[in-house]
């Protein structure tokens, strides 16, 4: 779910929410804090898979012809 704050500006690009998901959890993710690690060396070794399967479904839909009748994937 994506997260809430007052102040935030709205991001109205598509695929909004399920990006701010996966970056957050990239960025609080322990092979980012407390080894240091680059957020692209740790999604080669397979952390937070599920969001990035996610947002790439919902970057495919854009392309997709039936997601005018369907609707973007992702939230």
């Amino acid at each position: 779910m994506p997260q809430y704050y007052e102040e935030k500006e709205e991001d109205h690009r598509a695929c909004a929410g399920v990006r701010e998901d996966f970056k957050a959890c990239l960025l609080q993710h322990d092979c980012v804090v407390k080894e240091g690690k680059k957020p692209s060396e740790c999604l080669k070794e397979g952390h937070c898979k599920a969001l990035q399967t996610s947002f790439f479904e919902c970057k495919r839909s854009m392309l997709d012809a039936r997601s005018r009748f369907r609707g973007r994937k992702g939230y």
